[in-house]
């Protein structure tokens, strides 16, 4: 990268996190029947049924280079900030000791200490935390034991690599985002399930671009150094991980977070899902590829009553047979969309820009305070838990460039505290977000048993987390 690119980054970020965040113009929340389909018992056997017929390449997509300091932080206010909120959180950790898978990995003499109440706080907080105990402090949340499957303790990697393989397909690939610097240890999991399984995974990783980086500004606008004199940077959000999605070779893509992975013996409703969506996706393909053979405004709209695609500005918009076929030969995704009990996550909704309304997932920083625009976030009935099948070739089997279907405008201001200093930088648009703004999607209700994150080490206590 020549310095003049440097400089030409440096000075539009400046300007951009001198702004406000970039709001969007929300028209409605997607529902039932508008914008998000609804599948009857027969729909879902029937696309689990199809889907075991298929024999395509599948890849499973993991970010996995979160950090899992934020399942503890409870642990670490109440060490230095101890209020009645965060006790009554150590308290139940404490009292439910055994439920946690790492119990097993402890020294048996601390396990022996925990259960009589001879070990302080502090101490066993230290032992955990630090890389010269547990190292749970340090490690990336993939790699954090989840659940106990007798006689065995799984991390989420593990769990993901063991419930994808229920799907009965013979061309998997997993691919994990990563630090780099975990790499070995993500290794290492991967061999040990396969002596576990006696079976052998094709998993590939890749870090995130640190060219995508951003640079980081005060609130004046003044560019904030590193101990090293040179301009700070912060990783620009997951919507960075376009570039590395991008790689993916496989025919369906399923995307999933690391947290996002019930105990195995609750994984029967996501892999019906999976199937469901993944059978569903080529089946709206196949009838794309059909349109495009021979274009048929008719038929497009046919088309589109089914799977509610398109809005009817979007098609209204299309004036010949060329802007059909360009409409159509766009990546696909399918997002499962799961009922709105008061979890966070970003929410599906119609939005218009320039006069054309689309769907889109849209975060709550992206929606203005302005009343009316308010009042359509909260009647939202659903949001995303993030669980979707992408195809990224276009309906003759080519390898699309999806970075062209990004919308650059619809990034994010981040404001941190940096050495107590506040300080602003700039997130890419989010990768189900912004990133994927021009993509043909379709929204489909699935079951809320299918989203069950970890946030919080006590998350685990949930019976999703227990055998």
């Amino acid at each position: 990268m020549t310095a003049t690119t440097n400089e030409q980054q440096i000075n539009s970020q400046r300007e951009k996190v001198s702004q406000p965040n970039p709001k969007l113009n929300l028209i409605s929340p997607c529902k039932i029947g508008n914008g998000i389909l609804k599948l009857s018992e027969n729909d879902w056997n029937y696309y689990n049924s199809s889907f075991k017929e298929l024999s395509c390449k599948i890849g499973i997509f993991v970010p996995a280079s979160g950090s899992g300091s934020r399942m503890f932080e409870f642990l670490f206010d109440f060490l230095s900030n101890p209020t009645n909120e965060n006790r009554s959180l150590v308290e139940r950790f404490l009292n439910r000791i055994q439920k946690f898978a790492f119990f097993r990995h402890l020294p048996k003499e601390l396990q022996s200490k925990l259960l009589n109440f001879e070990i302080s706080l502090e101490e066993f907080a230290t032992f955990l935390l630090q890389k010269e105990g547990m190292g749970f402090g340090e490690l990336p949340k993939g790699l954090i034991p989840f659940h106990v499957q007798e006689p065995f303790v799984l991390n989420p990697i593990q769990e993901h690599i063991v419930q994808a393989n229920l799907l009965g397909v013979n061309h998997l690939h997993f691919h994990f985002t990563i630090q780099r610097k975990f790499e070995d240890l993500f290794k290492g999991s991967i061999t040990q399930i396969e002596g576990l399984t006696g079976a052998n995974f094709n998993v590939t990783y890749s870090e995130q671009n640190q060219e995508t980086d951003s640079y980081v500004f005060d609130l004046d606008g003044n560019l904030i150094e590193n101990e090293e004199g040179q301009p700070l940077r912060r990783p620009a959000g997951h919507g960075a991980l376009l570039h590395n999605l991008q790689e993916i070779n496989s025919e369906l893509i399923f995307v999933k977070n690391i947290d996002n992975v019930q105990h195995y013996t609750k994984s029967k409703e996501s892999i019906k899902v999976w199937s469901a969506i993944g059978a569903l996706l080529l089946e709206f393909k196949s009838e794309l590829s059909k349109l495009n053979s021979n274009p048929d405004f008719n038929k497009l709209n046919e088309i589109n009553e089914k799977y509610q695609v398109f809005s009817q500005s979007e098609i209204e918009s299309i004036k010949s047979i060329e802007e059909l076929k360009e409409l159509i030969n766009r990546p696909i995704r399918i997002c499962g969309m799961v009922r709105n009990e008061g979890q966070p996550g970003g929410g599906p909704f119609h939005v218009e820009e320039n006069g054309i309304i689309r769907k889109q997932i849209v975060e709550k920083a992206q929606i203005s305070n302005n009343p009316e625009q308010y009042k359509q976030m909260v009647q939202s009935t659903h949001f995303n838990p993030v669980m979707m099948v992408l195809s990224t070739t276009n309906l003759n089997g080519n390898k699309l460039d999806i970075i062209e279907f990004c919308d650059d405008s619809k990034y994010f201001v981040v404001s941190k505290k940096q050495k107590g200093k506040e300080v602003r930088f700039i997130e890419l648009p989010g990768l189900w977000n912004g990133s994927m703004a021009y993509w043909n999607t379709i929204f489909i209700e699935v079951p809320n048993e299918t989203f069950s994150p970890v946030k919080t080490v006590l998350d685990l206590l949930n019976e999703s987390h227990l055998a």
